[in-house]
């Protein structure tokens, strides 16, 4: 068995039967609280009490605008943000989740009919798949299909996080988001880490040191990505502090879109105008950790940030004054431009 194999099992391991609720977990990692946007609470208590109990997660990675769109879910374990999605996207709209896991997807698909009733929708929109967020073309999904992908504190339970980011950016639509909420880290974990069972399964193991997660963003043609939200995680079980106290973990909630960017932001002169119509948001939307557009004022934006408003499905709440044909050189970043791991994150701003 392979040292990549050897990990995949011990996750089935401790998600499938070391671990049974979330009192089970030894750290925070896997279920940061994050305070969720009112609209999704409420959405909440549509969930049976099963699903809710079994949740491990670190964040809470639904983004807007999403009625009618096609969502994938990495690694939904017994489905809680699936059903929370199902409800968000409409009937209309469809939600797959993907999981190596039996006993998580047993509890999952225990509770399609049940949730359907709940919602009062005349047949299911939402599907759960076995299979391997590393191969998404074994349980069937195209290049270019899928409109958003999300994922709750999962891709770091993954052997080969480079052959993950390789198929979300396959399977993504053009102009299609990548909005995941995962744990990342101020260096490398050290070989002997990354094999430890505990650590591993507690998110901390398999953690991505932020800087490579940029490469492998890079080596995937996505050469900007946005940070929403950041939160530094406490070691409080004294046998993990013991063995990765030296390294510094933060929980954070990240986008990115399958757009054509430049690797730095660069100023065209463009201008964003938010209409207010998204209803969940009628005062303001929030891109990322710095850039805020409240309704009707005008905010200056590079060009990669225009193009996450022009190329993508948040269009039609934007209008965006401008284009690319002339250039004014590299884009003022202010105040933001000594980010940090503690801090802000992305190239942009």
């Amino acid at each position: 068995m392979t040292v990549q194999e050897q990990i995949k099992e011990s996750v089935k391991e401790y998600y499938g039967k070391v671990i049974q609720t979330t009192n089970d977990l030894k750290t925070s990692a896997c279920c940061i609280p994050e305070s969720m946007p009112n609209y999704i609470k409420s959405y909440l208590s549509n969930i049976h009490p099963e699903i809710l109990e079994k949740f491990y997660g670190c964040g809470s990675p639904i983004p807007l605008a999403l009625e009618g769109k096609t969502v994938l879910d990495l690694g939904c374990g017994t489905g809680r943000d699936c059903y929370l999605l199902a409800q968000i996207v409409g009937p209309v709209g469809k939600v797959i989740g993907v999981d190596m896991t039996d006993e998580q997807l047993d509890i999952a698909r225990k509770y399609v009919d049940h949730h359907m009733k709940t919602f009062s929708y005349p047949f299911p929109n939402v599907e759960f798949k076995k299979g391997y967020i590393e191969d998404l073309a074994s349980p069937g999904f195209e290049d270019n299909s899928i409109d958003v992908v999300v994922s709750n504190c999962v891709i770091n339970l993954s052997p080969d996080k480079e052959k993950v980011f390789q198929e979300i950016f396959r399977v993504l639509k053009p102009g299609g988001e990548l909005y995941f909420s995962d744990v990342f880290s101020d260096r490398r974990i050290p070989d002997s880490l990354t094999r430890d069972d505990v650590l591993v399964g507690e998110c901390l193991g398999g953690a991505l040191y932020i800087e490579d997660f940029r490469r492998m963003l890079t080596a995937n043609g996505c050469l900007d990505y946005r940070t929403v939200t950041s939160h530094k995680i406490a070691l409080e079980d004294e046998d993990v502090y013991a063995k990765a106290g030296m390294i510094n973990f933060h929980s954070m909630t990240i986008r990115a879109f399958k757009c054509d960017y430049e690797d730095i932001c660069e100023n065209y002169g463009h201008v964003a105008f938010y209409k207010g119509t998204l209803h969940e948001c009628p005062h303001e939307f929030v891109l990322d950790d710095h850039h805020v557009f409240p309704k009707g004022i005008p905010v200056p934006i590079c060009g990669n940030t225009a193009k996450m408003l022009l190329e993508t499905r948040y269009s039609e709440y934007f209008d965006v004054v401008g284009d690319f044909s002339n250039h004014y050189g590299a884009f003022d970043c202010g105040d933001n431009a000594g980010n940090t791991f503690e801090e802000t994150l992305g190239s942009c701003c």
